[in-house]
């Protein structure tokens, strides 16, 4: 079984919790950690940009990262909200059993 780590910034706490409810409760995710408080800079529409934003770090299976991609989209209010996927490529194997039952 392939495990993911999937970060996604949030620009405020209503829309982290929204999404980590909704991954977790629909089952897309096994797991969401919301972690408060990052300054993001980065470049957009020509400009070097800095907010204030949360991070969500996501544990799901490979199998269910276009799922979580949509839903992502779907209730995310940027228009290019960060999604990445990062593989786990070891882990603590009763937590991976948790992860993938």
């Amino acid at each position: 079984m392939d495990f993911y780590v999937v970060l996604v910034t949030a620009p405020n706490s209503a829309t982290a919790k929204t999404i980590a409810e909704a991954l977790v409760s629909e089952n897309i995710a096994k797991c969401v950690n919301i972690v408060k408080d990052i300054k993001s800079i980065f470049h957009w529409e020509g400009k070097v940009q800095q907010e204030k934003e949360l991070l969500m770090v996501i544990k799901t299976k490979k199998e269910n990262f276009s799922s979580l991609m949509s839903k992502v989209r779907e209730l995310h209010p940027y228009t290019v909200p960060e999604i990445i996927a990062l593989p786990i490529v070891e882990g603590f194997e009763e937590y991976l059993g948790w992860l993938n039952s």
